[in-house]
């Protein structure tokens, strides 16, 4: 497994790798990896090729008062998880390489970027979806996974790929859950053991809206009233949004027709936990 810390490098082992015949796998990540990302990587893996695993802290997807300075970071560890998975090249640039002195371009997808998580994080997506561009410029991949738990940023990254004609496939993988169906992320570690605990509301609400649906339940307000009693029983969970959108467009819908995906964001101290859930007829 090699690291490859330079844009320049990293673009001469891609080349090198399609004069090879290779095709080109790349799984972007912030680092401080978990089990969601090992699935990822074991897709990766198995899809064949040369396996390219980035990590970046991306500052331009921070608001000020977010917590850049403060994310968790263990690269030797990502790097052991890295090998274990049977990564080829970890790919770690640095920020004055992604984005050098007088930078001032930046990638916006209209529309579902002003949904959801991008009402309460202006600028998120913005920055998402430019550093995703650049990372496909820089890697030059033929296929790029992503977890559905960041649902609205798959999307996102959908339409911009498809938008701007980028010749690769993106590749949506089922949300990763620890034991008692909290969604695993980078965040769960910033909780205390009693928001931990409480926390648990989360899975508890989206398998309450699935049975609901499973009733015949179509309307929204309804689904969403059932989440909400569920999660404001834990004195902690503060709810930013509890959503239910057309899947491609994200817009709300008021009745399900066929199907819907429910979207949820709560903070529980320091920690900002999102989830989402597909509501449809098995």
């Amino acid at each position: 497994m090699k690291i490859v810390k330079s844009v320049s490098g990293m673009q001469e082992a891609s080349r090198q790798a399609r004069s090879e015949g290779k095709k080109i796998v790349l799984v972007p990540t912030m680092g401080f990896l978990h089990q969601g990302h090992k699935r990822l990587l074991d897709i990766g893996r198995h899809s064949g090729g040369l396996l390219v695993l980035s990590i970046f802290v991306n500052p331009t997807q921070f608001g000020p008062k977010e917590d850049l300075s403060s994310y968790p970071r263990d690269f030797d560890r990502d790097c052991a998880i890295a090998k274990s998975a049977g990564v080829d090249i970890i790919f770690a640039p640095e920020p004055e390489d992604v984005y050098p002195k007088g930078f001032d371009t930046f990638i916006e997808v209209a529309g579902l970027s002003n949904r959801l998580c991008g009402l309460s994080r202006p600028g998120h997506f913005r920055g998402v979806a430019t550093v995703v561009l650049k990372l496909f410029n820089m890697v030059m991949p033929d296929k790029a996974i992503f977890g559905k738990k960041d649902y609205q940023q798959l999307a996102i990254i959908r339409k911009m790929a498809k938008d701007l004609d980028l010749s690769l496939e993106i590749i949506g993988v089922d949300t990763v859950r620890e034991a008692d169906g909290l969604a695993m992320s980078s965040r769960n570690s910033y909780l205390s053991t009693e928001e931990r605990s409480e926390a648990k509301c989360i899975p508890e609400s989206i398998e309450e809206a699935k049975k609901e649906f499973s009733k015949g339940v179509r309307q929204s307000s309804l689904i969403i009233e059932k989440v909400k009693k569920i999660i404001e029983k834990q004195p902690l969970a503060v709810i930013d949004y509890i959503k239910v959108c057309d899947k491609d467009s994200l817009e709300d819908l008021s009745i399900i027709e066929d199907s819907a995906q429910l979207f949820l964001a709560v903070k529980i101290g320091k920690a900002r936990l999102i989830d989402n859930c597909l509501l449809a007829a098995e």
